[in-house]
């Protein structure tokens, strides 16, 4: 995406939007930091280079737009005191919670966001997996005493993020059930920990900026691409496959760390079934990575004439090293200083 005036405005409109969410002093408040933060992500999903993006950012507007008027619609019945159309308050909190589990693409309301993010360039997949999520997760905080209802939404993403992966080709599908899949333990930690789901969160976009860093630098989309364009470098293959391990949680890797603070938060709020049903899913989705990095690795492919030049700038080296050295050695030096 080209730094161009336009395009830095409505990032910075982008950001504006949710930060006004998120420190609103009433649901009306939150609603027009929403809407502002969406009507700024619409002009940076369209570019003219992808044929896609005009779909993704009619689908994206549409569902968006549904959860808006669904949280409208509740934050009006919340402020009427007409004792003909009193509902129950409880009521009205749940129909908020479901626009912002919507707005999130939480399963089993996710049926958008796999499509849209085919649609997008990398760095607004980035930013749709990470910071479009900032707000919905903030303010589902402000419903903190109505978290038995979030434990379906938190099961449904945890299993439908880990198999609806299996059988993906496109690396940003992938990464969308990945995300959706994420999204559960974040909501597991927002559920459990009142701060735990931010250094989850923290974590989790360090990662994802790492892996879309890599798959921008080669324009890479689809698996088969990881297999061609990176034979004659293994070690940037090692260290891509590394950072996908890490983004599933497999040990010693950083990726560990979160999931293994939310796992003993659940124990301590007494909670081992559902901790046991995401440490399988979580061993589904570490399946289709380990598919991915042992086909990579065990397997010899030809080497075509197109593919043999090497289009990788050296110069994005060092950040791609320092990336994969945080990656690989925070879990240790995390367990060196708190054990």
């Amino acid at each position: 995406m080209p730094l161009n005036p336009s395009k830095c405005l409505f990032f910075s409109i982008l950001i504006l939007g949710t930060l006004i969410s998120i420190s609103a002093n009433s649901w009306f408040g939150i609603w027009m930091g929403l809407e502002i933060n969406l009507l700024s992500f619409i002009p940076l999903m369209s570019t003219p280079q992808n044929m896609l993006s005009s779909e993704a950012s009619l689908k994206y507007f549409l569902v968006q737009a549904l959860a808006s008027s669904i949280l409208l619609f509740a934050t009006i019945l919340l402020h009427i005191n007409n004792p003909i159309m009193y509902m129950n308050p409880n009521i009205i909190i749940t129909f908020i919670s479901l626009s912002l589990l919507l707005k999130m693409g939480a399963a089993p309301l996710h049926f958008w966001f796999p499509g849209t993010m085919e649609g997008l360039n990398w760095l607004n997949c980035f930013i749709l997996m990470t910071w479009q999520k900032i707000g919905p997760l903030i303010l589902l905080s402000y419903t903190f005493p109505f978290s038995s209802f979030l434990m379906p939404f938190t099961i449904s993403c945890i299993i439908i993020g880990s198999i609806g992966g299996l059988n993906q080709t496109s690396l940003r599908k992938l990464l969308a059930y990945s995300s959706i899949n994420h999204l559960g333990w974040m909501l597991v930690a927002l559920i459990t920990g009142e701060n735990m789901w931010m250094t989850y969160f923290m974590i989790y976009t360090f990662l994802n900026l790492s892996i879309v860093y890599m798959f921008n630098t080669f324009q890479m989309f689809h698996i088969n691409q990881s297999f061609l364009m990176l034979s004659s470098n293994p070690v940037i293959k090692f260290m891509l496959f590394s950072l996908l391990l890490s983004l599933g949680g497999l040990p010693p890797f950083l990726g560990f760390l979160p999931k293994w603070l939310v796992i003993q938060n659940m124990m301590n709020n007494q909670l081992p079934f559902l901790a046991t049903i995401m440490v399988i899913m979580t061993l589904v989705t570490l399946f289709y990575y380990m598919r991915l990095t042992f086909s990579s690795f065990l397997l010899s492919y030809m080497e075509l004439k197109w593919n043999t030049k090497n289009n990788f700038n050296y110069t994005s080296f060092l950040p791609l090293m320092t990336m994969f050295f945080i990656s690989s050695t925070s879990l240790l030096i995390c367990m060196m200083i708190f054990i």
